[in-house]
């Protein structure tokens, strides 16, 4: 998971005193950020350090990161001028990106990046609710009450999130994922409706670029069959839903990624392969596997016990070599 890095003394150090969107707009800090868990774990990929939010500032949405809170928006989206105040966005708006990501892909060599973007609903959210929320009682309420400025947000957020990718993809990343954080708050029937669609069009958008198209929700054990609709080539799973039964709902022609809930990792080692086993276990129900946690790596995770889960998994999934 793209959080890999701030369990690290490494991260936190580099990280002091520099603001949480100033850190995604400096390139060289992005590389070493994203960086830190390829040297430290020893992972198969890098995944680019960044934020959902970062297009949508760049869009001219007036936003920051508050430690400690998350994403708060100065004007929540109300109506049709706050969504027009959107604007489409160009490598140029996020040169610092594109930059980053071409110096990642020098520094890693073989080894591949991810890029990174918010997927549509979760960023609407956000932008609706003005900030986090437990309940998305604002956003449902505005996708109920009038879906016609609902997709008309989502539709500019998905232009926003498509044209993010593309540079990212341009500058040399190696695959994509779209995280859509909250989908799980959404039953099956309003995913297929209010989402899914714009989710599908950032997909579909990327189809001719040439690199695996990643999708992953939290919560979303009954819209894993939406979802893996949508188009994406891997579907993450949180850890609440096995990946044998993932892979059933998701379908046979997709593969899957996840699904360690980060809590194991504070419990005895044993425990900790214990988890790890059944999941690669459980993930060759699949046409392909991508080893991960169920959702991010909580700070307070000892980075040893990575380390260890990344060997365990290297000795376990290893191939015969002819």
């Amino acid at each position: 998971m793209r959080q890999a890095g701030r369990s690290l003394p490494e991260y936190r150090e580099i990280r002091a005193n520099v603001a949480m969107l100033e850190s995604c707009r400096r390139p060289e800090l992005v590389a070493e950020i994203t960086l830190q868990p390829v040297r430290r774990h020893g992972v198969d990929a890098a995944i680019l350090f960044s934020d959902i939010v970062v297009p949508v500032a760049a869009a001219g949405v007036d936003l920051d990161i508050v430690p400690g809170t998350g994403p708060v928006v100065a004007e929540p989206v109300r109506d049709r001028a706050d969504v027009e105040r959107i604007r489409p966005i160009t490598v140029e708006d996020v040169s610092y990106v594109d930059e980053a990501v071409r110096l990642l892909v020098a520094e890693l060599g073989e080894t591949p990046l991810i890029g990174f973007a918010g997927a549509p609903f979760t960023l609407a959210s956000y932008l609706v609710e003005g900030g986090p929320s437990r309940t998305h009682a604002k956003t449902k309420a505005l996708m109920y009450g009038d879906p016609e400025l609902w997709h008309a947000l989502c539709g500019r957020l998905a232009e926003v999130t498509l044209a993010f990718l593309r540079v990212q993809i341009a500058a040399g990343v190696s695959a994509v994922q779209l995280f859509d954080s909250w989908a799980g708050a959404l039953s099956e029937a309003d995913y297929r409706r209010y989402v899914q669609p714009h989710s599908a069009m950032v997909l579909a958008g990327l189809a001719d670029a040439g690199v695996p198209r990643i999708h992953f929700g939290v919560g979303t054990a009954e819209l894993l069959t939406a979802m893996g609709e949508a188009g994406a080539d891997v579907v993450g799973v949180d850890w609440r839903t096995p990946l044998d039964v993932a892979t059933k709902r998701i379908g046979p022609d997709r593969a899957v990624q996840g699904n360690l809930d980060p809590c194991v990792l504070f419990a005895p080692w044993p425990v900790v392969e214990a988890e790890v086993r059944r999941i690669l276990d459980e993930g060759r129900a699949a046409p392909g596997h991508v080893f991960n946690l169920g959702h991010g790596v909580l700070p307070e995770t000892d980075p040893d016990v990575l380390t260890r889960v990344v060997a365990l998994v290297h000795e376990v999934s290893a191939r015969p070599v002819d």
